[in-house]
């Protein structure tokens, strides 16, 4: 009778994972199922897993933002930083978020459901090579659970198995997130053991290369976090160790680098294949996507993210971004005879970096392609900038990246354009701001890394030896290569949601938060629409009134978020962050 339930129940979830409804993993609790009919087979261990990947548990996302909704995704998930703004001003950025009585992300509830599956799997009667793959994944799962958890309170507490509710650990104070970042990684060294060498999945599914991307990822976020929330800083960490950090970060990035199974996206255009990169209709041979994650209208499942961009709809990238671009001959705009001012958003954009205008859209650019005659251009998107909500943008500077001018993906009933998840400029990177972090930075290192996210759009190379001293670097105080590194990391992974890490980890709230307002286009002034004030400069200035001192950002509190009231009165081991009244 064990058996027909077991056999009935795993049908059942087959169908509903063919039928792509997003939310049927959701609607059983797998983590209450009876081991004694499931956790048999392969198949159950593989449909057990396919609940993280549901994308209300925002843990396969761009970077750190907290997840996708697949059905209503958009490029600019640096929404609400340095990067990119909205209308409204962010209640972090400004300081002004309070204690939640309950929720605020302080749910252990993956946590519980992942660990059932490692006191459950090894019940099943395959052989372990046919579901190893699936151990793996768990493992990769749980390390994105606690990643997330560690970005966003710190200190957490660790369950490495199933708690009931009745569990004194319950009760445990949280630990401290050095180690916690230790047994994160440790799950990604067992991930990558696992998980195929060979692409899962045409990519869709992790593999040991993914895990590794997670480990550098993960490594440089501590390693960065202990160095520069340093010793008397409220968040410094007992018995930091950064350089630790940087090593494992270093090296899960070049074991990646090593393999030969991942090159830069190009096909020889350094004007478009940036740009071309992010409007790709799938991902499964390209060299540089890691993982991915598909669309398919046939099953229901698409994604909104053109038709959402149409139009600025209130958000807009910002000047800080737009001017972090060097010019065509490697050099900053403060220093370059090239940069030829803000007259017009054509003359701002003329000898920059090909990223600028693949990144911001400009009047010359397609907004719609019908066909292979009909072309709209971006000329009618900026003639109306202003004159509704619809085509608001509190910055003047619209965003181009992740928008496919191909008219087919504008359907109201939803595109299949795909996401990426994990891709190979972010392991370049990763390794070469680790190695600089450690002071072991060479020119052959940037070499390998640096210059071939150049060498695609055409940039010159970074040469350590020749670095031109930038008056506006944003750390004066640290070494010109560390600035110049952070500089191509903004740029390169503009707007899919890495930047409010890279503040965080870098503890650069002072130089980019604090006292400081996002600001727009110099000639925002020429649209008579438009409804923003300018600074003294004339720039547009969308938060001069409502925050005329700048962001109330605290550095001393709001790089973490605070536990709820409530978790703190169940259990009083639990202590809140730094600056939140407990």
């Amino acid at each position: 009778m064990n058996r027909i339930k077991h056999i009935i129940l795993a049908i059942t979830l087959i169908a509903t994972l063919g039928s792509c409804d997003d939310d049927f993993l959701q609607r059983d609790p797998l983590d209450q199922i009876s081991s004694d009919v499931y956790f048999r087979t392969t198949s159950d261990l593989m449909l057990y897993v396919n609940q993280f990947y549901q994308p209300a548990h925002g843990l396969l996302d761009f970077g750190s933002t907290g997840g996708i909704n697949y059905n209503r995704t958009v490029f600019g998930l640096d929404l609400n930083t340095d990067n990119f703004v909205s209308a409204s001003i962010d209640a972090r950025l400004n300081g002004t978020r309070v204690v939640p009585a309950t929720g605020g992300g302080w749910d252990y509830s993956l946590v519980r459901k992942v660990n059932y599956f490692f006191e459950n799997y090894q019940r099943c009667q395959d052989n372990f090579d046919a579901y190893k793959q699936y151990l793996g994944e768990a493992h990769f799962f749980r390390a994105l659970i606690y990643f997330k958890l560690l970005r966003t309170f710190g200190d957490v507490q660790w369950y490495g198995k199933v708690l009931n509710t009745d569990s004194p650990e319950l009760m445990d104070p949280r630990t401290p997130r050095n180690i916690i970042a230790d047994s994160i990684l440790a799950d990604l060294d067992k991930a990558a053991l696992y998980m195929n060498a060979e692409k899962v999945s045409n990519g869709l599914r992790p593999d040991k290369w993914v895990a590794l991307a997670l480990q550098a990822r993960v490594a440089l976020y501590e390693g960065s976090w202990e160095k520069y929330h340093a010793a008397g800083s409220p968040f410094a960490v007992t018995g930091a160790d950064p350089d630790k950090y940087f090593r494992k970060a270093a090296a899960a990035a070049e074991a990646i680098m090593s393999s030969g199974r991942f090159t830069i996206y190009s096909t020889g255009k350094p004007d478009k294949d940036y740009y071309n990169l992010y409007v790709l209709p799938e991902y499964g041979t390209n060299k540089e996507v890691l993982l991915w994650k598909k669309f398919d209208k046939g099953l229901g499942i698409v994604n909104y993210r053109s038709v959402s961009s149409d139009f600025p709809a209130g958000t807009g990238v910002t000047k800080g971004l737009a001017d972090a671009y060097l010019c065509k001959d490697g050099l900053p705009i403060s220093v370059s005879p090239l940069f030829a001012g803000y007259t017009n958003i054509n003359t701002e954009m003329k000898d920059r970096d090909p990223r600028w205008a693949q990144t911001i859209f400009t009047p010359a650019m397609p907004w719609e392609i019908k066909g292979v005659d009909t072309i709209t251009w971006n000329q009618a998107v900026y003639s109306k900038l202003f004159n509704s909500s619809e085509n608001s943008t509190p910055t003047g500077y619209v965003i181009r990246k992740g928008y496919s001018a191909e008219f087919v993906n504008h359907d109201l009933s939803g595109g299949t354009e795909p996401v990426i998840f994990f891709g190979y400029a972010e392991v370049l990177l990763n390794f070469a701001e680790a190695k600089a972090e450690l002071g072991q930075l060479t020119q052959g290192d940037v070499d390998r890394s640096i210059k071939l996210l150049r060498d695609r759009v055409g940039m010159p190379n970074l040469v350590i030896a020749n670095i031109a001293t930038d008056p506006d670097w944003d750390f004066p105080a640290l070494p010109p290569v560390i600035n110049e590194i952070r500089r191509e990391r903004r740029v390169e992974l503009s707007l899919t949601g890495f930047r409010w890490d890279d503040i965080a980890r870098w503890a650069a709230g002072d130089e980019y938060l604090a006292g400081k307002r996002p600001k727009g286009i110099f000639y925002g002034k020429s649209f008579p629409q438009n409804p923003y004030p300018n600074d003294a400069d004339g720039f547009m200035d969308p938060y001069k009134t409502p925050a005329p001192n700048g962001y109330g950002f605290r550095i001393d509190r709001d790089y973490l978020s605070p536990l709820p009231q409530n978790e703190l009165t169940l259990n009083p081991a639990l202590k809140q962050n730094p600056g939140w009244v407990q």
